[in-house]
């Protein structure tokens, strides 16, 4: 799980667009280029201002900052629940 935290008073309000169920906000996740910061955080959280102004140099406010919360969980095994017959048993197979 990612948690996000934002500046709500950052947010560029001129990007924000109607959809069909309400309003809606594209945000960007990044990557901390150095890995984890002394804070915890996993990367920062930017405003996506669409590809017109971002091919014109612009660059989307930073909001905030985000975490993987499971980071340091560790990974369930995957087990397979199928069995496999070895070929020798397989002689009371009606076929």
């Amino acid at each position: 799980m990612k948690r996000v935290k934002i500046n709500v008073s950052k947010i560029d309000r001129s990007a924000i667009y109607e959809g069909k169920n309400g309003k809606y906000l594209d945000l960007v996740l990044w990557d901390n280029k150095d890995g984890v910061d002394q804070y915890g955080n996993d990367g920062f959280v930017t405003q996506d201002i669409g590809k017109e102004r971002r091919l014109a140099g612009e660059k989307g406010e930073i909001l905030g900052n985000w975490k993987d919360v499971d980071r340091d969980k560790p990974q369930q095994s995957q087990q397979s629940t199928s069995r496999v017959v070895p070929f020798e048993d397989q002689s009371d197979i009606p076929f």
